[in-house]
């Protein structure tokens, strides 16, 4: 059984300079994501920016996946594969990245809204991100798994909301996938305690209605049973004391998007 790779501070600010590349990657996505345009289109912009930046697309060819993004659509929850989709208007795109930099992981999801969508699904976008962000309030020193987990699904079913179960968050750094798994859901003060040195991505997955999923023949895609949207937003994170150091950002993808409202 693998163990946890914790790191030194050096390792962590490499590490943030891959979470930043991804995440100035979703601005660069945002740049451009709107009706007409096709998820492929997005997935090669997404690795030539990578690339041009010195990084590699840490997903292209991850256990055989064939992008460098996960591109979720409306009801699908996670791992969707970028073709010739033509987005439109009021379409629900979450959109996973990865990148290896200097030998570092970084790993960040974004939900994007394509024009406008409606009331539920803006509340759906907003509350997952509450639920991310009060994930990362529980990822200091001291704190469990656990406590990340429930705090997450306590918000989000407060909200009314299903909180996809079968995938979890994860160690991050040294390679994609690390332990420890990092759930959605739990209870507090179970589950390993959280110590410095520690690097994890938190990624709520919320469901508007339940939180049951399907997978899909194609061996990566899943989404939700009852053909309800589901978004996810996910940052790497340094477990700290007292405060958690969030290695990836939204600023610049939302900076892009206030700036695409206002024209």
């Amino acid at each position: 059984m693998s163990k946890i790779i914790y790191k030194s501070a050096e390792e962590i600010e490499l590490i943030r300079e891959s979470a930043l590349l991804v995440s100035r990657t979703h601005a660069e996505i945002a740049k451009v994501i709107a009706p007409g345009v096709t998820t492929i289109e997005l997935d090669r912009l997404a690795e030539t920016f990578i690339r041009d930046n010195g990084g590699i697309p840490t997903f292209l060819n991850y256990g055989g996946f064939p992008y460098s993004l996960c591109i979720s659509l409306n009801d699908q929850v996670v791992h969707g594969f970028p073709g010739k989709y033509t987005l439109v208007e009021g379409d629900l795109v979450s959109v996973d990245c990865g990148a290896t930099l200097n030998g570092f992981v970084g790993d960040s999801a974004y939900t994007f809204a394509i024009g406008e969508v409606s009331d539920d699904v803006k509340k759906l976008m907003r509350v997952t991100k509450e639920c991310l962000y009060l994930g990362i309030e529980k990822a200091v020193v001291g704190m469990r798994i656990g406590d990340i987990g429930h705090a997450v699904q306590e918000h989000a079913e407060k909200n009314g909301f299903g909180v996809v179960k079968e995938l979890v968050g994860h160690g991050v750094g040294v390679k994609l996938h690390e332990k420890p798994e990092v759930p959605n859901y739990g209870k507090r003060g179970a589950g390993i305690k959280l110590e410095e040195g520690m690097v994890i991505a938190i990624e709520p997955m919320i469901n508007a209605g339940r939180a049951g999923v399907k997978f899909w023949d194609d061996g990566w895609t899943v989404s939700t049973v009852d053909k309800k949207p589901s978004a996810h937003y996910e940052h790497t994170i340094a477990v700290g004391k007292g405060k958690a150091d969030i290695l990836s950002t939204f600023e610049f993808v939302d900076n892009v998007l206030k700036e695409k409202n206002n024209n």
